[in-house]
């Protein structure tokens, strides 16, 4: 029989060794009172130090003859030597051999260290920093020019090199030596560099001569804002407040409305400060401009921005800028062609056209646009009637006929807007073209307006001239009434015809067409025949009939019904009939 150790599938079972981890027995505290003599951490730290051993100082050593300070000098040599051969690359090692040979007076030798931790890493500007400023201390000056001037030959790109130079030289006097160095770093840095130590000297002429040349060469550069400013400032200073304001202008022209916030600012603190009423807005009209430019830059396809900005530039009354921003505005087109992308679009070109009608009266420009804005509009999937009409009338008032009748009838196959078309020939006197229209306006669509719209103008096409006509010619006035009549009385009976045939069930339209038509009978007086129209009007009777629902019948509704005369005359009939049947009958059986 196996044991429970042989058949338990452990770590143990399989090594034949016992794994099991047996910790300590768990002593019980007997006494739980605090010790009389408590330890603290002052006490253990007080010992501590104590109990350390006192630290072995060398002794200091005082150098009594020229043979002990060689020897110094050589053991200091050869343990800065020794550490350089460890360390070559670190720089601090070469500046304390360097510093230290300077302490001793020995400065060929300092020299000769600098110039081997030169050779080591001339590319560091800290090297070349303190060689010079040892140079300058101990009154090298002209070895100190020869350190600068290298430095700078080597590394031009770096600021305090060249601002050292200038200091030197400023300090020790030389103020042409420092104008050579301005003059040098400023072709180098591309910074206008030189004017700092003009102004300091009171060269007012060639400070502005610097400031000129650096805009000549910066003045695309990122950082011109900051330029322009310290030029503005620099007349505001010199009291010379028109050449700061045409400074400000030229830099808002020139530079991106993105990079000019600062300047904005400033331009228009200087216009408070020294500018009229005009200036003032002028100022606060670049600020709005330049907020504008930030929105529109954001969202390009915010029209809404677009419309502010036109205004804002609308109220400066400068055309230049007034184009660029429309031209900037109808340029970012909707991505889709759907129409609801489009409706906020177009009225743009719409803006775009009046103003250079009315405001510039440019009228080749307004015709460009308004071609422009049609060609731009994909009328295969949707058109927009508003420009078609607004182009047309612009021709009208241009005394184009033919150019605005070319526009309408593209219009009515692209937009249909035979409305306006109608209107228009009627204007213009043309009253075949406008039947021509009517019908075929009527063979697209049956409407009740078209229907009365027609009659309407064959009663009146023709008679405008007709309340200051002359007695002699009443007779040839009372004519053309009747002739009117007739043609209108035709298009009315046309319409009542189509209804009861082909649209039987649009009874209430068919009675409101006899109501106008009795109305125009009646206008027309004497010659106008109200008994032709009276025989076609139809009883009007109260009817219910039951709601269907998808559960079933509901209830009831009242509606009006109209009964014409036509459909009653064979019911009629069929009643007279029965009744002469009847009568013949009972006559019949009474002679019997």
């Amino acid at each position: 029989m196996a044991s429970s150790r042989d058949s338990d599938p452990t770590l143990g079972y399989l090594t034949r060794k016992d794994t099991e981890v047996k910790l300590p027995r768990p002593t019980r505290v007997k006494n739980k009172t605090p010790a009389p003599v408590q330890i603290t951490a002052e006490q253990i730290l007080r010992e501590a130090r104590e109990r350390q051993e006192a630290e072995i100082r060398p002794p200091k050593q005082k150098i009594t003859d020229p043979t002990e300070l060689s020897d110094y000098r050589l053991r200091k040599r050869k343990e800065y030597e020794d550490l350089i051969r460890r360390v070559r690359w670190n720089i601090g090692v070469w500046i304390k051999y360097a510093q230290w040979e300077e302490s001793q007076k020995d400065f060929a030798r300092a020299r000769s260290v600098w110039e081997r931790a030169l050779e080591v890493d001339y590319r560091n500007h800290t090297l070349w920093l303190k060689y010079a400023e040892v140079e300058m201390k101990n009154k090298f000056i002209n070895h100190a020019r020869n350190v600068w001037d290298r430095a700078v030959s080597l590394l031009p790109r770096i600021d305090q090199l060249w601002y050292k130079y200038i200091h030197m030289e400023e300090i020790l006097g030389n103020v042409a030596g420092a104008r050579q160095v301005f003059e040098s770093v400023t072709p180098r840095l591309g910074r206008g560099l030189g004017t700092w130590g003009e102004m300091k000297n009171g060269e007012v002429g060639r400070c502005r001569y610097c400031y000129e040349r650096a805009i000549e060469k910066l003045a695309d550069d990122e950082e011109a804002e900051v330029l322009f400013v310290a030029f503005a400032e620099f007349e505001e200073r010199c009291k010379e407040t028109e050449r700061a304001r045409c400074i400000y202008k030229f830099a808002l022209d020139h530079i991106p409305k993105g990079r000019a916030e600062d300047l904005y600012r400033k331009y228009v603190a200087f216009e408070k400060q020294f500018g009229d009423k005009e200036g003032i807005e002028d100022a606060i009209v670049g600020k709005r401009r330049f907020q504008y430019e930030e929105e529109v830059r954001k969202s390009p396809l915010n029209y809404d921005t677009w419309f502010d900005y036109i205004r804002l530039e609308e109220s400066g009354g400068k055309k230049d800028r007034i184009r660029e921003v429309y031209e900037r505005a109808i340029a970012n087109i909707p991505p889709a062609e759907e129409k609801r992308y489009w409706q906020r679009y177009i009225y743009l070109w719409i803006n775009y056209a009046l103003y250079e009608e009315l405001d510039a009266e440019d009228m080749e420009r307004t015709r460009e646009v308004y071609r422009e804005c049609l060609k731009l509009i994909p009328h295969s999937k949707f058109s927009f009637a508003k420009i078609w009409l607004l182009a047309a009338q612009f021709e009208i008032r241009q005394k184009n006929i033919d150019g605005a009748r070319k526009l309408l009838g593209n219009a009515i196959g692209r937009s249909p807007k035979d409305k306006a078309y109608i209107d228009f020939e009627i204007s213009e006197g043309e009253y075949e073209r406008t039947r021509q229209l009517y019908q075929r306006l009527l063979d697209r669509t049956k409407h009740l307006k078209v229907w009365i719209s027609f009659a309407k103008f064959e009663a009146t096409a023709g008679l405008e001239g007709s309340d200051v006509a002359e007695e002699n010619d009443q007779a040839l006035l009372l004519e053309q009434r009747k002739q009117c009549l007739q043609r209108a009385r035709s298009v009315f009976e046309n319409a009542v015809n189509h209804l009861r045939t082909s649209a039987p069930e649009l009874k209430e339209e068919r009675a409101m067409l006899l109501e106008e038509w009795l109305t125009m009978e009646s206008s027309f007086g004497d010659i106008g025949d109200v008994s032709i129209v009276q025989n076609k009007l139809p009883k009007k009777l109260k009817k219910r009939r039951e709601i269907i629902s998808e559960d079933g019948p509901t209830g009831y509704e009242e509606y009006y019904d109209y009964i014409f005369p036509e459909e009653t005359a064979p019911q009629n009939l069929k009643i007279l009939d029965a009744a002469y049947k009847w009568k013949k009958q009972k006559f019949r059986h009474t002679e019997e």
